[in-house]
């Protein structure tokens, strides 16, 4: 396979309503079938209208900027600063949702295409009808990868040939049988026809020659390249998962256990809450009798059905029932337990008292 990667000069400036088949064709009299066209997204945007009016400046911009994201946003992924990482309602995740305040008027916003494969396929179908030109289209646009710096250009919509070559099934001329390796080729089309544009150049479409012999129409398009949430192992940043974590333990069933709490089990929840989790938390062995009198009447059978710790530079056990007191990080605690698999109930203050939230073992 030799491939050529040919820029597309002399579109210029597109605005709403253009013909991005008249402009292509006219610019680059020289397509031929099989060839591949990288369109940049905002291009496809602009011409479709996908642009919405914001203050050149100052605060009411910002303000403004944040109501369009959250209009894009159909998850938040992470957040650190003023950066957002959010997953669009295409599937995508993308930093601010995609949107783009370059190459355009001070006083507007580039939004992603609607439905960026229905705008790959509409490009192809009119190439085709009106120009008798058969070529696959790649609406592409730039975007930052976990793990790496520095950006690329990936496919977010495309017409004219499948999103992934799936090598699974195929034999290695050492006699291995793939088992997983599935390529993103349009991902990899669109970073080759970046090379060609650049971001500066006023070029805005490249052309792949020599990938395709033939095009094939796939229905698919590049919605196959968006994970199912089911199989995504990092589908939320750091303290978003965290976060997430002790939400979901909110809801994990209560109980005091049929039996006593081992203590070592107990020490180890605690140990990794105070040491990783709440570094400095302070522990409190509850003995005011008020206190216990009170939470009676919450735990049925209280206290026979608890077990105690004196909790101080190590928790040893006692030979009468006793409360954990966690401060304001009770429920990293109770969740900790859970993982260790210790049965605990976690307590409000009793009525008329001051004391903070206790956890029953």
């Amino acid at each position: 396979m030799r491939l050529e990667i040919l820029p597309v000069p002399g579109i210029g400036h597109v605005t709403e309503g253009d013909d991005l088949a008249a402009l292509i064709a006219g610019a680059a009299g020289w397509l031929r079938d099989g060839d591949v066209l990288v369109v940049t997204s905002k291009i496809v945007s602009k011409a479709e209208g996908r642009l919405v009016d914001v203050p050149a400046d100052g605060p009411e911009r910002l303000a403004e900027r944040d109501r369009v994201l959250a209009a894009e946003t159909a998850r938040v992924v992470a957040t650190r600063g003023a950066t957002r990482i959010v997953q669009t309602h295409h599937g995508f995740v993308m930093a601010s949702a995609g949107i783009d305040a370059s190459n355009v008027d001070k006083t507007r916003l580039v939004l992603l295409p609607v439905d960026p494969d229905a705008s790959a396929r509409a490009l192809r179908a009119a190439l085709r009808d009106r120009y008798g030109l058969d070529v696959a289209v790649i609406v592409s646009d730039t975007m930052g990868r976990p793990w790496r710096n520095g950006l690329t250009d990936v496919a977010l919509g495309v017409a004219g040939l499948p999103a992934i070559r799936d090598h699974r099934g195929e034999v290695d001329p050492y006699g291995n049988e793939l088992q997983l390796t599935q390529m993103a080729v349009v991902d990899e089309l669109a970073g080759a026809g970046e090379l060609v544009k650049g971001k500066c150049d006023e070029v805005p479409v490249a052309v792949v020659r020599g990938y395709l012999d033939a095009t094939r129409d796939d229905d698919e398009g590049a919605r196959t390249l968006v994970r199912d949430a089911s199989l995504d192992l990092f589908s939320l940043g750091t303290a978003e998962a965290r976060a997430d974590g002790l939400r979901s333990a909110a809801t994990l069933a209560d109980g005091v256990g049929p039996a006593s709490a081992e203590p070592a089990a107990v020490a180890r929840a605690i140990a990794a809450v105070a040491g990783v989790v709440a570094p400095g938390t302070v522990f409190t062995h509850v003995t005011d009798e008020e206190v216990r009198a009170g939470l009676a009447a919450t735990v049925p059978d209280w206290p026979a059905a608890a077990t105690g710790l004196v909790l101080g530079a190590a928790p040893t056990p006692v030979d009468r029932p006793d409360l954990v007191r966690f401060g304001a990080d009770l429920q990293r605690l109770r969740t900790a337990l859970a993982a260790e698999g210790v049965a605990s109930t976690l307590l409000p203050p009793p009525a008329g008292t001051t004391a903070s939230a206790t956890l029953a073992l």
